[in-house]
């Protein structure tokens, strides 16, 4: 079947047309994305501003007929931290419905983590053993572990880089009073809960997910992504700390010249490679194997599952 996925995330909106069956990988037949950055057009009181909700909606609505268009039968529509955290979320949610037909799911930053892990799980297989699976979005990071396809511990943290790129640094470049803040409450804050994972001994396997950790990969000497998905990556703890002085130095310009950034995304960057240096030296791990599959992926294999079981 041909289903369309729509990801209302915290910095993009993407629509993925995937024909899917079960028991076989979820195949991309279209694209079609537009950022929104939802997680930086917030007012004061912590609410969706209207022009986060204009470009939210023309978004859904122009995404229903690129769906339509390439004849899928269904659409799964969900959205993660920047809505789910926003004041007004019922109400964006009931307007965007309201216009256009499509009433999106929020999920939680549970099973942000859980779907994810999921998809990470089907990509590695079970000869990958115990994983620890970590995914830097635009408004949290989510972290999963276990040794079967449901993970024993999944949470989710404030710690997205377009989040703290906007509390941290107000949109300019940060100052060195700015940078050290924000790695000392990265740092406590993924400590505070690392015990989860911890607790059952250091993975067999770990990966990562998500465009900021493929953007660090990428940096720090990976493939780039037109070598396609079968292509191992991983991003190292040591290169990735011999970077950071250098981007937290790089002006917009000089870091959106750097393989795999794009410059929408140049000022998340720094926060970004924070959070993720902080993931690695609190769980100790020297490297995180890139995982192609994320959280659309696991929507889609979730929903062939549940299919699976009806019929």
């Amino acid at each position: 079947m041909r289903l369309g996925v729509l990801d209302i995330g915290s910095n993009t909106g993407h629509l993925l047309v995937v024909d899917a069956h079960g028991g076989a990988a979820p195949l991309p037949a279209y694209s079609y994305k537009e950022p929104l950055r939802l997680a930086e057009h917030l007012d004061d009181e912590g609410a969706v501003s209207e022009t986060g909700v204009k470009a939210l909606t023309a978004f859904t609505a122009q995404a229903l007929v690129v769906a339509e268009d390439k004849g899928c039968e269904d659409i799964l529509a969900f959205a993660t931290s920047a809505v789910r955290d926003a004041g007004n979320c019922d109400d964006v949610l009931d307007h965007v419905h309201d216009s256009t037909g499509v009433r999106i799911e929020v999920l939680s930053g549970e099973d942000e983590a859980r779907l994810t892990f999921l998809a990470v799980r089907r990509w590695f297989g079970w000869s990958a053993g115990r994983l620890a699976v970590f995914d830097i979005g635009g408004g949290s990071l989510e972290i999963a572990g276990g040794a079967d396809e449901s993970p024993d511990v999944a949470w989710s943290l404030p710690l997205g880089a377009a989040r703290l790129a906007r509390d941290f640094f107000g949109g300019g470049p940060p100052d060195d009073e700015a940078i050290r803040e924000l790695r000392k409450q990265i740092r406590a804050d993924i400590a505070r809960d690392a015990g989860h994972l911890l607790r059952a001994g250091k993975p067999d396997h770990a990966a990562a997910t998500s465009k900021t950790f493929r953007s660090l990969a990428r940096i720090c000497g990976a493939a780039p992504s037109g070598d396609g998905p079968l292509v191992p990556r991983s991003l190292p703890r040591k290169e990735l700390s011999e970077w950071i002085p250098k981007l937290v130095d790089m002006t917009p310009e000089e870091l959106a010249d750097l393989p795999g950034v794009s410059a929408s995304r140049t000022h998340q960057i720094v926060p970004g490679a924070l959070v993720a240096e902080g993931a690695m030296d609190i769980f100790d791990l020297d490297e995180l194997e890139i995982c192609p599959w994320a959280l659309r992926e696991g929507v889609i294999l979730e929903r062939l599952d549940q299919i699976s079981v009806l019929g």
